[in-house]
């Protein structure tokens, strides 16, 4: 197990299959200063994760919006 305490987001790719609609799925790709890769969630993951942070929402103490490209 590696742990690290700071890193970027890269990218956001949400995965969809319009023939297999059950495997559709968010890929967050993430540089460390020692590390990167990608993490896969399920829909009901991300769910899960933003549920259990909404509470705590007031301990963020900076957010920065990412523009997409086109």
């Amino acid at each position: 197990m590696k742990i690290e305490t700071g890193g970027e987001v890269k990218e956001v790719l949400i995965n969809e299959d319009i023939f297999h609609p059950e495997a559709e799925s968010v890929s967050i790709c993430f540089r460390g200063k020692n590390s990167s890769g990608i993490v896969d969630f399920s829909p009901k993951e991300l769910e899960s994760i933003l549920e259990s942070v909404k509470s705590r929402m007031h301990l963020v103490k900076g957010l920065q919006r990412l523009r997409g490209r086109l």
